[in-house]
């Protein structure tokens, strides 16, 4: 039987609770896709042909740029997803796909390294940035937010956007704020709070469909 819903989460804290609430419920699907962006692209891609989706939630942790607005413990979806690392290098700076004329879905509307999200689990919406190398210190946070216009950082999202948009398939993604992306300190991290805030604001979500 086709899935209503597929909810993907990179590990097993990300989605503990949607396993322990939603489990037996065969409308929806709870996939573990691990943690970066093949491994999301891989897993979601075999998903959407085996399960045949109506739509697709990613659920998860994230860090929040430091202009943001965001604290630890927050909760939101995103606007958009944005490759923030897919590009070139230069001596004038960083040049995203756009820059260097080459999109990642070609089309009558291309698109290069920012993808439309279709589902909005929450009210609270931001610009999601999906990156790689997760940035460990402040300039460097400082910088790709500068240049994206993101508030959220991720290693996954913009994946699970791109194949859904090849496939047809509505996304959206809800992430809890873990930390604030700056020099690194991971002894400042709330993974598992944030996480279960992340599962506990999508199950109300999917409680009101």
């Amino acid at each position: 039987m086709p899935a209503d819903l597929l909810l993907c989460a990179a590990t097993g804290f990300e989605c503990a609770l949607l396993r322990e609430k939603l489990g037996g419920d065969p409308r929806i699907q709870i996939l573990r896709t691990g943690i970066g962006p093949v491994n999301a692209a891989h897993a979601v891609t075999l998903a959407i042909i085996r399960d045949k989706p109506s739509a697709i939630v990613v659920c998860g942790v994230a860090g929040a740029y430091p202009g943001s607005a965001l604290q630890i413990g927050d909760v939101t979806c995103a606007q958009s997803e944005c490759y923030g690392d897919l590009g070139a290098a230069s001596p004038g700076g960083f040049l995203d796909m756009k820059a260097i004329g080459f999109p990642i879905i070609d089309g009558p509307q291309p698109i290069y390294n920012e993808l439309p999200m279709q589902v909005f689990p929450l009210a609270k919406c931001v610009r999601f940035v999906t990156v790689s190398t997760c940035t460990g210190t402040d300039a460097m946070a400082r910088a790709i937010e500068a240049r994206t216009g993101g508030a959220v950082e991720n290693m996954e999202g913009a994946a699970v956007a791109h194949v859904a948009h090849l496939h047809g398939v509505p996304v959206g993604e809800v992430r809890g704020i873990s930390n604030i992306v700056t020099n690194r300190d991971t002894s400042q991290w709330k993974l598992k709070n944030a996480a279960d805030l992340a599962q506990e604001a999508l199950l109300a979500w999917i409680a009101r469909r």
